[in-house]
């Protein structure tokens, strides 16, 4: 037998039901989503907010580096402005250096040929002098230094300041040194220099003070009160003075004022000269040296004995060094 189909109702009571729940369903997820919507828009604004926070943080930064930059590009610029400027300069220097040297060595062809011109005048110069001195008269007796030589370009005196010296015989070595200074109206240099090798001016130790009519006055004003320490013996001032003045070619005189000489060997002193003050191919020395003998010890009860040592040491001295000794006896002079 056959069976028939059934008919099916689509409008049935279940098919209903179906359509409902997904509708339902459907209503659910919209519900759901319009509830969690505000949440995620909460959570996206605050994403949003921090990185719009960091783009500026950034933002910031990157600015400050670009000024930073900005500031060391103006700075390399400026260094480099000033490197340019000195590298002008420098090559300025340079080209100016090159001119100088050239100039320089035209100059030095001229200073040979004022050399030569000069050393040939000089040459006719010594001559004349020469015959100038054969014909010079000798000087009187009653010279104010007993007929010492003053031919010297350079003078230097070394004063015993000791106290027998500074209490008894100051009035008479201002005396003398006056003189002295006299009878050479012109010389190239001065100096002026204790028995221990003490400078009279500290501001001239180890050079010449210049010949000034005012210098001259200062060294006899400064001669009435000067008064360092001394030991009483001239030999440290002549060998200081030989070993830091002589030079060849200048005529030079050390004038020695003093009265005594107290201690050492005067064979001793008299090497030491010698050896100092060596004597050239025609036997002059590198300096004359004079002296003048106080007789300070000899009128005030002090030691012969000492006195006569000096009198010795320097009449030996002035004699192997062409000088001349000159020994005072009171108010009177004799050689």
């Amino acid at each position: 037998m056959r069976k028939e189909r059934r008919i099916i109702d689509v409008f049935s009571l279940s098919f209903l039901d179906v359509v409902s729940c997904g509708f339902g369903a459907i209503i659910l997820l919209l519900v759901l989503s319009k509830v969690s919507e505000p949440l995620v828009r909460e959570k996206i604004s605050r994403d949003l907010k921090g990185e719009v926070h960091q783009l500026n943080q950034q933002l910031v930064e990157i600015r400050e580096n670009s000024k930073s930059a900005k500031r060391e590009l103006a700075l390399s610029n400026r260094q480099l402005a000033f490197l340019r400027k000195e590298l002008i300069r420098q090559q300025q220097q340079i080209a100016a250096l090159k001119a100088r040297y050239q100039a320089g060595n035209l100059d030095i062809v001229t200073h040979r040929r004022i050399k030569a011109q000069m050393e040939t005048a000089l040459q006719k110069l010594t001559a004349e002098m020469q015959r100038l001195q054969a014909q010079k008269l000798p000087p009187p007796p009653d010279s104010p230094i007993g007929g010492v030589p003053v031919d010297s370009e350079y003078i230097i005196f070394v004063i015993d300041t000791s106290g027998s010296m500074q209490r008894y015989a100051w009035p008479l070595v201002r005396r003398k040194m006056a003189e002295t200074l006299a009878v050479y109206p012109h010389v190239k240099g001065i100096q002026v220099m204790n028995d221990m090798g003490d400078y009279m001016f500290s501001q001239y130790a180890g050079r010449w003070i210049p010949d000034t009519p005012a210098r001259r006055r200062a060294i006899l004003k400064r001669l009435a009160s000067w008064s360092p320490f001394s030991n009483s013996s001239p030999v440290e001032g002549i060998t200081r003075a030989i070993r830091r003045f002589h030079t060849p070619g200048r005529r030079i005189s050390i004038y020695v004022l003093g009265d005594d000489f107290s201690r050492g060997s005067i064979q001793a002193v008299i090497d030491t000269v010698d050896r100092l003050n060596r004597a050239g191919p025609g036997g002059e020395r590198l300096v004359r040296i004079h002296a003048i003998g106080f007789p300070v010890l000899l009128l005030k009860g002090g030691a012969e004995e000492n006195a006569a040592r000096f009198a010795a040491l320097m009449r030996r001295l002035a004699q192997d060094n062409n000088g001349s000794f000159v020994g005072l006896s009171g108010l009177g002079v004799h050689r």
